[in-house]
């Protein structure tokens, strides 16, 4: 069975990079939709955040978390960001 995995860009912003304890990475991940890749990222990172509640963007493309993902793709999680 041939290997599905693809490398993927990922940066966190907001509480989501404080949980991370990182700003980006880069991930070999076979994760069809940036949902499940958020699932596996929380199995790996402390992050808390529910991503029902998340933005997210696919190659500075606002998207939905069931966009299919593909090889070399830049997606960013982005949690609500209150202002004052």
């Amino acid at each position: 069975m041939p290997d599905r995995t693809h490398r993927l860009h990922v940066r966190f912003f907001a509480v989501l990079r404080e949980q991370a304890g990182c700003s980006s990475l880069e991930l070999d991940s076979a994760a069809p939709t940036p949902a499940a890749l958020y699932a596996e990222l929380q199995a790996k990172h402390p992050l808390t955040f529910p991503a029902t509640l998340l933005r997210v963007s696919v190659n500075e493309r606002y998207v939905t978390m069931t966009t299919p993902l593909a090889a070399g793709d830049r997606v960013v999680f982005i949690p609500p960001v209150a202002g004052g």
